[in-house]
């Protein structure tokens, strides 16, 4: 699908991908991580596996070949509720540079697209407490309702 310049698709994951993502997973990750003393260190043999098994889907936003956003979503039945296929989010971004205009909400809108003619009923996405409240309007915006409020505490410490 192609938004403005901009081209939204399926990816995936390849060790190419996995080596184009990196630089803006350290980006994305440079700008929202709330423990900075954990390091990232994406676990790339259970994303491969999970690929494998089905339970990953990676959608890209590319500019002129580049990425310049992503969104990775599992996609499993849901635990409590077994005959509910459960898409959730595990990463959203698209580079600041990018920011402006509908890419954001056409990456949701295509996903959610995909994500239904497969079969799945809930999307589950999530965005840092921390991050500009301008992310949970755009969500309810998009016909979300907030859910659950999650609580961290550091246990090494």
């Amino acid at each position: 699908m192609a938004t403005g310049l901009a081209v939204l698709q399926r990816e995936s994951l390849t060790d190419a991908l996995w080596d184009e993502l990196m630089p803006l997973l350290a980006a994305h990750w440079d700008e929202i991580a709330h423990h900075r003393d954990i390091p990232l260190k994406p676990d790339k043999t259970r994303y491969f596996q999970l690929q494998t098994n089905g339970h990953l889907r990676v959608w890209t936003s590319r500019l002129e070949g580049a990425i310049i956003g992503y969104l990775a979503v599992f996609v499993a039945p849901n635990l409590h509720y077994a005959d509910c296929i459960t898409a959730s989010q595990d990463v959203l971004y698209v580079d600041p540079a990018h920011r402006h205009g509908r890419l954001g909400s056409d990456m949701i809108e295509h996903a959610e697209h995909c994500l239904r003619a497969e079969g799945c009923q809930v999307f589950v996405q999530h965005s840092k407490a921390s991050a500009d409240k301008t992310i949970g309007r755009f969500l309810q915006r998009h016909g979300y309702e907030l859910m659950d409020l999650v609580y961290t505490k550091r246990l090494d410490r």
